[in-house]
């Protein structure tokens, strides 16, 4: 898919920089946002091009909710934020892989950025993004909360107990 901005950056013959391996698992990967002044926004992306959740297979579905879990309380940890918005529409032209927005809801985020509204936070100019390091910053600090599959070196994937209990493998 080479007019898939996703499938182009998972393609990429180099190491991905950290803000781009937030997580990584083998089914999804996440990233934080490219084009956001909102520190810890995050895109979660299943690593096959994907355009529908009706596309995903069991393993990918099975793996999802605990991972926006894994990564709510991630960001409750590294961004202080009081709960998370979960955001998926995949409509943009080259963005239709499906991807979904895992957004920190700070306790002062201002009225006029709440819910829906956040998305206000993308419509910035370039000069307002977060910088690079800040990101690569982020994505540190948040891979490390969440634990599992956060780093290409290590094999762990998030399992699931018939219990329903979450934890790596």
């Amino acid at each position: 898919m080479t007019d898939c901005y996703s499938c182009r950056v998972e393609a990429a013959p180099e190491p991905l920089p950290p803000r781009e391996r937030v997580y990584d698992d083998g089914l999804w990967r996440v990233a934080h946002a490219t084009s956001s002044a909102l520190p810890g926004w995050l895109v979660v992306l299943p690593k096959r091009h994907v355009t529908n959740l009706a596309e995903l297979t069991a393993a990918e579905s099975a793996r999802l909710g605990p991972l926006l879990q894994r990564l709510s309380a991630a960001l409750a940890e590294v961004t202080g934020c009081v709960k998370t918005y979960v955001a998926l529409f995949a409509e943009a032209e080259g963005f239709e892989h499906l991807h979904l927005h895992v957004v920190p809801r700070a306790p002062d985020l201002p009225d006029d950025r709440r819910g829906p509204r956040v998305f206000g936070y993308l419509a910035i100019e370039e000069s307002q993004w977060l910088p690079e390091p800040e990101r690569d910053r982020l994505a540190a600090a948040i891979s490390a909360a969440v634990g599992c599959g956060s780093s290409a070196d290590k094999a762990d994937h998030i399992a699931i107990s018939e219990e329903g209990a979450v934890g790596c493998q």
